[in-house]
């Protein structure tokens, strides 16, 4: 699952640590690692058809079409990795909750609650994705993994709530 529990035992800021925390991010199905080997192999296979006309002047007439093909796949990663680079941390102590939502080349977003008030809630229709999940509290509703598949945020919602019955 691409989210994890933690129990920090670490302040920062000089105030105290956090009782849980809870970092989220997207999956990405290729990592890094492979990115390297994938685009090898789908270099190397496109470039198979070639092998048929090499030494002749239809190569040159072929040549562009893989060129900008394995161009556009290497912008269309590298921009799947960009996107990939969001991450939510929700913090709990016992008087306030923290959720913090990073995105590339944005500034961060903050959302801060009393946890005795938060209200978890799933939206199976009407959100921007099936099985929405969201936290109420402090006169805001915000969103919370909408970039995880439905059964996690199936998943997440119970766990969000028994990490806050136990802060109650």
């Amino acid at each position: 699952m691409p989210y994890t529990w933690t129990d920090p035992t670490t302040a920062f800021d000089g105030q105290p640590p956090p009782v849980a925390r809870l970092r989220l991010w997207p999956h990405r199905s290729l990592p890094r690692t492979g990115f390297v080997g994938f685009f090898g192999g789908t270099a190397a296979l496109a470039s198979l058809p070639l092998l048929t006309v090499l030494g002749s002047p239809v190569l040159w007439g072929l040549l562009p079409f893989l060129v900008v093909t394995m161009g556009a796949l290497w912008v269309a990663i590298q921009f799947s990795y960009k996107t990939g680079e969001v991450q939510e941390e929700l913090q709990l102590w016992p008087d306030r909750v923290l959720l913090t939502r990073q995105e590339p080349r944005r500034p961060p977003r903050i959302w801060e609650a009393n946890p005795h008030w938060i209200k978890t809630a799933l939206h199976t229709t009407g959100g921007p994705v099936p099985n929405y999940l969201t936290l109420s509290g402090a006169g805001r509703t915000v969103e919370i993994g909408a970039f995880l598949s439905e059964e996690e945020r199936l998943g997440l919602r119970p766990e969000i709530e028994e990490a806050l019955r136990r802060l109650r």
